[in-house]
């Protein structure tokens, strides 16, 4: 059986660590080159940093963080934020992360994905979405709609029908964070995270809203998740990698064992 990816997430700001609740009311939280190296100390699979403010900004990704946070660890990292070309791809993965996602920016240039997949492989393109509830089942029939720019912008997209094409332009994994969950640490958005997982066959991360390990005992058993981002329970110092996954095991949930 495959075991399932404990994630942090690292949200950079002017290279530095932030955590809000729904995207909002961000606190600054540390270097995000010694937070990676502790999780990745800490036995954590995978990393992802998104340099939150580089779409909005019009600027490419820090490169320079990029490379540091390699020099730093042994494990695979996506890095999101400012991808809007080929070149920018090219770029992350040289400086030393294993993954590129793509979010907004995908949604107004699908073919990204797919130049993307072609130049470097499925495997190094993640789409990242951020999908909230919606009313309107005419243009959303899974009740989910897909936003950009940090929630800004809702685009009349439905979240599945999204999902499925990334996954037909070359998409090798989605991570769907739920903007109404993010931060609120009262567990991860099931219901769309299920039907994400449902109508694709590449993995899927669930992101936004971890609180306490039971939540990604969920998002795997439920949701049917194959990873799981955690961030602020993390952050505070609540849990270590250690503990969730110690905790997971005991909830017979699959996963690689941190030993000290």
């Amino acid at each position: 059986m495959l075991t399932r990816r404990i994630i942090p997430c690292l949200d950079v700001i002017k290279n530095r660590v932030t955590k809000g609740v729904k995207f909002k009311n961000n606190i600054d939280l540390g270097d995000p080159v010694e937070l990676a190296e502790r999780y990745y100390l800490e036995g954590c699979d995978e990393l992802v940093v998104y340099d939150i403010t580089a779409s909005a900004e019009h600027r490419p990704t820090d490169l320079a963080m990029v490379a540091a946070v390699a020099k730093a660890i042994r494990i695979p990292f996506a890095v999101g934020g400012g991808v809007s070309s080929l070149e920018d791809m090219s770029k992350i993965l040289l400086a030393g992360a294993e993954k590129v996602s793509v979010n907004s920016l995908a949604v107004a240039k699908p073919a990204l994905i797919g130049e993307g997949a072609r130049a470097f492989g499925s495997q190094c393109i993640v789409l990242g979405m951020d999908p909230v509830k919606t009313d309107d089942l005419a243009k959303c029939p899974s009740g989910y709609e897909i936003t950009t720019r940090g929630f800004r912008n809702r685009t009349g997209i439905d979240a599945v029908e999204w999902a499925k094409r990334a996954e037909g332009e070359g998409a090798g994994e989605i991570v769907v964070n739920s903007v109404d969950a993010d931060g609120t640490r009262a567990g991860f958005q099931l219901e769309i995270t299920q039907l994400i997982a449902d109508a694709v066959s590449i993995p899927v991360v669930a992101s936004g809203g971890a609180g306490k390990p039971e939540h990604l005992a969920d998002a795997f058993n439920i949701a049917h998740a194959d990873a799981a981002i955690v961030a602020g329970m993390l952050h505070t110092g609540e849990y270590t990698i250690k503990s969730i996954k110690d905790r997971l095991y005991e909830l017979n949930v699959p996963v690689r064992m941190c030993y000290e």
